[in-house]
C-alpha cells in the first residue's frame, strides 16, 4: 500500500438495525484526497443488496426512530462554517431535512421511546460576545487551567447542554443549564427522564472525576445518582433498571471500570469482574457500548489481548462469549429479541465490512474493500511472543514478499494505555510497501492484557530503565530471532505520543539504530504539566505533579536523557497539538541540534492536532507518510 492510496478504502462505522429486524443503516467514510477533506454518507442494507442512502458530504451517526419510519443523523453543511446539525429522513421515500440550526451545532442526540421527540446535545458560547468577529478581536478571559482541548479547540468559552428538540412541532427547549458540560443523554423507557453524565465540580478541569445524572423532563431538576467517580456510560435496560460502566473513586487509576446495575436503592450491582476494558476506544466505534435485549441481558465490546470482542452479561452477572477471533469489532447492534445482530469487524488485511450474526453463524452483507484488498498486496502479520523480566509479550511482524533480508522498522504505539492488534492498521502496510520488515509489540503499559501489566509504568520512568522500556528495547532483538529476514543491523524506530517518548528513551540508551521518527512526543513533563489539555496524566503515570514533584517529573523526562542520543532524528509535530502541545518537539529537536546530531523538525501547521495521523487532513497525511518514509530510507539501506 502507498500513501497516494488512503482515498482507495473504505471505512464503515456504527451499523445500526432497523426495528423490522432486517434493514441496517451505517456510516461509510472515505478519503477525497483531491478535495481535501473526508466524505461521510449513509448506507443502506435493505435485506438485500448494500447502498448509498444519502449523498451529503458529512453525515454520521444515524439512528432508526422506534417505530422505523424516520431515520435522524447528523449532517454537516458543505460551507467553511457550516456546523453539524441535526437531520430527518422519512424512511418510505421523501428527502431528509435539516431540523436544526444551532450556532455551534449538535454534537449528540437519542431518541425517546415514544418518538415524537428526540434528547440532543447542543453546545453554546458563554462569552457574551455577539458575534466571531468580536470574539476574534477580544482578548481571551480565562479562569481554568484546561481551557483548550485537542480536536475541538477552544473550550473555555463553551458548555454543552441537553435539549428537547420535537418532532413535529421542529422546536428545541432547553433541558440542562449551568456551568458545567453535560453529555451521553439516555432515555428512561416510560420517556419520562434522561440520564446522562456531567463533571458538575469547581476542579473539573484538573481531576475530571464524574456523576451519572438523572432529570425529569417535564420538570427538570437534575439529581447525581451516583457519587463521584470515574463513569464512562449510563443507559436504561428494558425493565427500566438504569446501568453504569464505572465506578466510585478519587484517584486516578487504570483499572478497568465494571458494568454494574443501580438498584431502587441507589446501591450498585457489580455485573462484571473481568479485568479487561469495556468500550475500548481505539478505534472507537459508537456501538461498543452496552446494547440490551428484551430479557434485559446486555451485548457490549471488551478488548482483549489485541484483539475487540463482544461479549453477553445477564441480569445475575454471568458473563460469556459471543463473537471474537483474530480481529477487531467496532461495533454490535443486536436485534431486540439478542438472537440477531448486525456488527462492523475489521482485520490486518481488511479495512472493514459489515456483517450479520445469527445462531446459524455470520455472514458480510457489504464489499465496500473487496475491489481494494484484490488490488493491493496487504500483508498478514506474523503473530510472536517473547520474555522480558519474565513477562510474556506479545508483537507482531510484518514482512514484504520473498526471502531477501529486510531492514527493521521498529514501530512504538502511542497511549501508552492502548493496544496493536488484528485490526486494520494503513501505517504498517505502507512500511511494507516501502521495503520495511514491521515489528511492533504490546509492552508492559499497554491496555488488553490486565491491570497489573498495563499499570507497570506508574511511578517507574525516573528509573534507569523502566519495564516499559526495558520490553521496547529487547523486542528488535527477539523478533530477529524468530525472523531470520529482518536485518537488525539495519534498523530504524518511531513512534508518536507515548510512542515519541519511548523513541526517545530507547535511542538513548541503543544507539545503533540508524534512523529514528520521533513523532508529537511527551519529552519535558515539567512543561507538559503546565501546557496539556490533561494536566490529570501526570498523577495517573508519575503519581506525582508541579510544583511539589518537579525533580521527580523531571528525572522521569525522556529530555533529561536525548544528550546520549545519536541517531538521526526526524521530530514531527502539529503546532494545534493541544494534548503534548509542540513545545514538547521544540525542545526535543533543540537539544538534538546542539548536540550535534543529524536532525529537522516537521511542523504541520495550527489546523492539525495531535489526531493528524488518524484524523488529520488526508493531504498531510500523505505528507506526513512520505516524510517519514524519506527520512528512514536516508539512512537505511532498502
Amino acid at each position: 500500500m502507498r500513501p497516494d492510496q488512503l482515498g482507495d478504502f473504505r471505512v464503515p462505522t456504527d451499523a445500526l438495525m432497523h426495528p423490522d429486524g432486517v434493514r441496517v443503516v451505517f456510516v461509510v467514510t472515505q478519503m477525497d484526497i483531491e478535495k481535501d477533506e473526508y466524505v461521510r454518507q449513509l448506507w443502506l442494507w435493505d435485506g438485500t443488496t448494500s447502498r448509498q442512502l444519502t449523498s451529503g458530504r458529512e453525515d454520521t451517526h444515524a439512528r432508526w426512530s422506534p417505530d422505523g419510519s424516520t431515520l435522524a443523523f447528523l449532517r454537516k453543511g458543505d460551507g467553511e462554517h457550516d456546523r453539524t446539525q441535526l437531520a430527518l429522513l422519512p424512511t418510505n421515500g421523501g428527502e431528509a431535512k435539516v431540523v436544526t440550526d444551532f450556532e455551534l451545532g449538535v454534537t449528540a442526540f437519542e431518541w425517546s421511546p415514544l418518538g415524537d421527540v428526540l434528547a440532543i446535545v447542543v453546545a453554546e458560547y458563554v462569552d457574551g460576545f455577539d458575534d466571531d468577529d468580536e470574539r476574534t478581536r477580544a482578548p481571551r478571559r480565562i479562569s481554568n487551567p484546561s481551557f483548550r482541548f485537542d480536536n475541538r479547540g477552544w473550550t473555555y468559552n463553551k458548555r454543552s447542554h441537553i435539549w428537547i428538540h420535537d418532532v413535529d412541532s421542529s422546536d428545541s427547549e432547553q433541558l440542562t443549564e449551568g456551568d458545567y458540560d453535560e453529555s451521553g443523554p439516555r432515555w428512561s423507557p416510560d420517556a419520562s427522564s434522561v440520564t446522562y453524565l456531567s463533571a458538575a465540580h469547581r476542579e473539573r478541569w484538573t481531576r475530571p472525576f464524574n456523576q451519572v445524572f438523572t432529570i425529569a423532563v417535564a420538570s427538570g431538576g437534575a439529581t447525581p445518582v451516583t457519587p463521584m467517580g470515574d463513569w464512562s456510560w449510563s443507559g436504561y435496560s428494558p425493565s427500566a433498571a438504569l446501568h453504569v460502566i464505572g465506578r466510585e473513586t478519587d484517584a486516578f487509576t487504570l483499572d478497568p471500570n465494571p458494568f454494574q446495575r443501580l438498584e431502587p436503592d441507589g446501591a450498585l450491582t457489580k455485573l462484571t469482574d473481568i479485568d479487561r476494558t469495556i468500550m475500548p476506544g481505539h478505534p472507537l466505534g459508537p456501538l461498543t457500548a452496552p446494547v440490551f435485549s428484551d430479557d434485559d441481558s446486555a451485548t457490549m465490546v471488551i478488548e482483549d489481548r489485541g484483539c475487540q470482542r463482544v461479549i453477553s452479561v445477564s441480569p445475575s452477572g454471568e458473563v460469556s462469549d459471543v463473537a471474537g477471533g483474530q480481529r477487531l469489532i467496532t461495533g454490535w447492534c443486536p436485534s431486540p429479541d439478542g438472537r440477531g445482530a448486525v456488527f462492523i469487524a475489521s482485520s490486518p488485511r481488511q479495512p472493514g465490512e459489515v456483517y450479520l450474526w445469527d445462531a446459524g453463524g455470520e455472514r458480510k452483507i457489504t464489499s465496500l474493500n473487496d475491489e481494494f484488498v484484490a488490488d493491493t498486496q496487504l500483508v498478514e502479520p506474523q503473530e510472536f511472543v517473547y520474555e522480558s523480566d519474565g513477562h510474556e509479550i506479545h508483537g507482531w511482524v510484518f514482512l514484504p514478499a520473498g526471502d531477501d533480508n529486510v531492514p527493521l522498522l521498529f514501530n512504538i504505539h502511542g497511549g501508552p494505555y492502548t493496544q496493536y492488534g488484528w485490526g486494520f492498521f494503513d501505517e504498517f502496510q505502507m512500511y511494507v510497501e516501502a521495503g520495511f520488515g514491521v515489528v511492533a509489540v504490546n509492552p508492559r503499559g499497554s491496555s488488553g492484557y490486565g491491570l497489573e501489566f498495563g499499570e507497570a509504568p506508574c511511578g517507574r520512568w525516573s528509573q534507569e530503565t523502566p519495564p516499559d522500556i526495558a520490553d521496547l528495547m529487547a523486542a528488535p532483538y527477539e523478533a530477529a530471532k524468530q525472523f531470520p529476514r529482518l536485518d537488525v543491523e539495519n534498523k530504524g524506530i518511531m513512534g508518536g505520543s507515548y510512542g515519541g517518548l519511548a523513541t526517545v528513551m530507547v535511542t538513548a540508551r541503543d544507539t545503533s539504530y540508524v534512523s529514528a521518527v520521533a513523532e508529537r512526543g511527551v519529552y519535558n513533563w515539567v512543561s507538559m504539566a503546565g501546557t496539556t489539555d490533561i494536566p490529570w496524566f501526570m498523577h495517573l503515570y508519575l503519581l506525582a505533579d508541579i510544583p511539589d514533584g518537579v525533580d521527580e517529573i523531571w528525572e522521569a523526562s525522556a529530555l533529561g536523557r536525548a544528550h546520549d542520543i545519536e541517531t538521526p532524528t526526524l521530530v514531527l509535530h502539529s503546532e494545534g497539538d493541544f494534548r503534548c502541545p509542540v513545545e514538547q518537539g521544540q525542545q526535543l529537536f533543540g537539544v538534538l541540534h546542539r548536540s550535534g546530531v543529524e536532525t529537522e523538525l516537521l511542523l504541520f501547521p495550527p489546523d492539525e492536532g495531535h489526531e493528524l495521523s488518524r484524523s488529520g487532513a488526508p493531504k498531510h497525511r500523505i505528507d506526513r507518510f512520505e516524510a517519514i518514509i524519506d527520512w528512514h530510507k536516508k539512512f537505511i539501506n532498502t
